[in-house]
């Protein structure tokens, strides 16, 4: 059973939109995106530098783009989707890439929600400067116990020994120079706020108000969802949990489980992957994964889905 994952906020590099341009639709969906977000998507995915495209209000929507125009060259039609794909997922923004590839929301309505989610949550961040870094190693439960201590937040738990920890400058910090007891590692993550904490309560109500314009229809295949790992079956539920994600952690160790559960026998995902194929190869062996980087990896990602179509 094959499981389509999209990357969070961070997965983002220079150019990484380049040659995905020369692919026939690629250009002329972008571009339709970038008139409907007011944002140029091509000229950030080609020729912004770290700096610009780790900006929130610009990396979110470039993020979830990309997602939807790579997926888009290996399922010439959606409705494809349901016949070869057993379960769908994202990692924080990742879900809304997954929402609009599951049918919940058209294109258009995804990439207008993720710019106002990426406005949104850009402001919530420079009230106060906060930020995120990942802890590599140790046990989960001391590890979030001694993050709590430091009036930090779990914010992502992403399985396969990584906890992602957020809160501000001065608590990361001390982190930095308090680490929990079998952490080898703290590593700041180029991300511009506290994500998935209450730092971004006021990001959950712009986002609210934006999707009470919206109508979302039922997801065509299993949707897993951050916050508890769970499949949801109605569109409004998906809207609903889509809303409260950006101040609740993102619990990716569920995620997995569930796809382990679910029969999980290969995982692909979609541009510019790696991030969660790398903690799916420590967290479910045996199963095959695939990250769509470059149109290069195109043909051996049909390959897998034909492998592993459901």
């Amino acid at each position: 059973m094959l499981v389509l994952v999209a990357p969070g906020q961070g997965a983002q590099t220079p150019g990484f939109l380049t040659p995905w341009l020369e692919l026939p639709g690629v250009r002329g969906a972008l571009e339709a995106w970038s008139e409907a977000v007011q944002l140029d998507l091509i000229r950030y995915g080609t020729e912004g530098d770290a700096e610009e495209i780790r900006d929130t209000a610009v990396a979110q929507p470039l993020l979830v783009a990309a997602g939807l125009a790579s997926a888009y060259t290996l399922f010439d039609d959606p409705a494809e989707l349901p016949g070869k794909v057993g379960a769908i997922a994202g990692h924080s923004v990742g879900e809304l890439t997954a929402a609009g590839l599951a049918g919940v929301l058209s294109d258009e309505e995804t990439v207008r929600l993720v710019r106002v989610r990426g406005l949104a949550m850009a402001e919530a961040a420079a009230v106060t400067a906060t930020g995120m870094s990942a802890l590599l190693g140790g046990d989960p439960e001391v590890s979030v116990a001694h993050l709590e201590k430091l009036g930090l937040t779990p914010a992502n738990v992403n399985g396969a020994g990584q906890i992602v920890a957020a809160g501000t400058l001065e608590q990361l910090a001390a982190l930095n120079d308090d680490k929990p007891e079998g952490v080898r590692k703290v590593v700041p993550l180029k991300v511009a706020g506290a994500f998935h904490t209450h730092h971004m309560a006021p990001a959950v109500d712009a986002l609210a108000k934006a999707a009470e314009d919206l109508t979302p229809a039922d997801p065509k295949l299993p949707y897993v969802s951050n916050k508890d790992g769970q499949t949801v079956a109605t569109g409004a539920e998906v809207l609903t949990r889509l809303v409260g994600q950006v101040a609740n952690p993102v619990r990716w160790d569920r995620c997995m489980e569930t796809f382990k559960e679910l029969g999980v026998t290969a995982l692909l995902e979609v541009c510019p992957g790696g991030t969660l194929t790398g903690l799916a190869k420590r967290a479910l062996p045996g199963v095959k994964t695939l990250a769509l980087k470059t149109p290069d990896d195109l043909d051996a990602a049909r390959e897998l889905i034909a492998e592993h179509s459901s």
